[in-house]
């Protein structure tokens, strides 16, 4: 018998693990504001802008160890950069969480390292480029590390029948925070004519914000977490355990086969939504011809109806199964994509409907994916398994922009591109369908959930 399976879980309070939960959903709350206000709306334009001030007086290009790089290919290199690294680091940082049991202090550290990145960002003007890459991309990194332990928590502060509940609301209300400072930095935009200093104000303030409410669950998750397994005894430096810890988690995945169909799965269809999610805005600036004010009330939309449609599919997963309501999302996103082919040119109130109906399908989409996978982990290794499966997130998302650009460049049609999106969806279906996932609950010893 391993290790893992000696060990008993702690057997936590109801009051303790209310007042942990609590600070978990207060995380998601802080962190959000990264991915939306930086990654999203701010960061990728104003560093387009930096370099091109950089480039000015040179052949239009910013150089990076030698190599020429145009201003507005900056921001994307410089997120498949970060996302390698991070192929390599986030099973790592997992192994090393699940290793030592310092869940708290490790999704802490990484997130103030990212959040101080954040608010250093005020400081990135003129043409100082190099300044912004650099912060971005620790901010990036820190960021998926400390996600990689907070998907983990979820097993530890929930009962198998209730990890559509608590993922489906963790996840809503981390859409009402960034949707909050996001309007908060909108009305600022409407004050000032600087679009400089918006950006720069915008981007601190995600930091300030990310830093602030992080403060809950510094407070909330002290003590052991929920019912986490006690640390493991380590020899040695606790890198060089959590390195041998990773070799045997892969050794056993191997075994673990519903696992890693649910994985390719996921890999699959939630590139298709990282995708749309990404590209929307494009899409409606470059062949929709809207205005910025448009895309921008649309963004924000967005993140307030995600509250509910996380809310709305995982009250549904409670009487059809995480696996349906996710099946029934991606016959939505299908319905999403296709509909969006057939938009008019500057059809405000159109691109408005097709923001809602996305808002519906994404946010319960991801959390009902998050909880589904979080019962096909084995007991003691969740950071670990996470890690592998925010790679699934991450590291794979160039497939559908590689598409996306691909049908554009041959057809010089943004719609074909858009619609060509669809496969990724189509597949995802087919290959979700197949999961046994009661099967595969109990290949790892877990207790199944009453619907599934």
């Amino acid at each position: 018998m391993s290790t893992v399976e000696t060990m008993a879980p702690a057997t936590p309070q109801p009051g303790v693990v209310r007042r942990q939960r609590r600070g978990w959903y207060w995380y998601g709350w802080a962190s959000h504001a990264f991915p939306t206000t930086v990654v999203t709306v701010f960061m990728g334009r104003y560093l387009e802008a930096v370099a091109a001030v950089a480039a000015g007086g040179t052949d239009g290009r910013v150089h990076l160890f030698g190599l020429p790089i145009r201003p507005g290919s900056l921001f994307p290199y410089l997120i498949s950069a970060a996302t390698a690294v991070l192929v390599l680091l986030m099973p790592m940082v997992g192994a090393v969480a699940d290793r030592t049991g310092r869940k708290r202090e490790i999704l802490l550290g990484f997130g103030y390292a990212g959040a101080l990145a954040c608010v250093l960002m005020w400081f990135v003007r003129g043409g100082n480029w190099v300044l912004g890459a650099t912060l971005f991309a620790i901010a990036y990194i820190a960021y998926s590390c400390a996600i990689v332990v907070y998907h983990s928590l979820l097993i530890d502060l929930s009962e198998p029948d209730q990890r559509d509940r608590v993922s489906s609301f963790g996840w809503a209300f981390g859409y009402i925070g960034s949707g909050v400072l996001l309007a908060l930095n909108f009305g600022f935009s409407f004050m000032i004519d600087d679009r400089a200093l918006v950006a720069r104000a915008s981007l601190a303030s995600a930091g300030l914000w990310w830093a602030a409410f992080a403060l809950v669950p510094y407070v909330a998750l002290r003590g052991r977490i929920g019912s986490a397994r006690p640390p493991r005894p380590t020899e040695g430096p606790v890198l060089l355990a959590g390195y041998r810890q990773l070799r045997q988690t892969f050794g056993r995945l191997r075994g673990f086969r519903i696992t890693l169909l649910f994985l390719l799965a996921f890999l699959v269809y939630n590139d298709g939504i990282q995708t749309v999610t990404t590209l929307a805005a494009q899409y409606g600036q470059s062949e929709l011809k809207l205005s910025e004010a448009t895309l921008l009330s649309a963004i924000l939309l967005v993140q307030f109806l995600a509250f509910a449609g996380a809310l709305l599919l995982g009250w549904l997963a409670r009487y059809l199964g995480a696996k349906r309501v996710v099946l029934g999302s991606l016959v939505g996103w299908t319905a999403v994509v296709v509909g969006a082919y057939f938009l008019p040119v500057g059809g405000v109130l159109p691109f408005y409907g097709f923001a809602v109906l996305v808002a519906l399908v994404m946010g319960g989409s991801q959390a009902l994916s998050r909880s589904m996978f979080s019962h096909l982990v084995p007991a003691g290794e969740e950071s670990e398994y996470f890690g592998l499966y925010e790679v699934s997130d991450s590291g794979t998302s160039w497939l559908g922009p590689l598409l996306f650009g691909l049908a554009l460049q041959n057809t010089g049609s943004y719609r074909t591109a858009l619609v060509s999106l669809v496969v990724f969806f189509v597949a995802g279906f087919l290959l979700l369908a197949r999961v046994p996932v009661r099967e595969g609950i109990l290949a790892v010893r877990n207790t199944p959930p009453a619907r599934l």
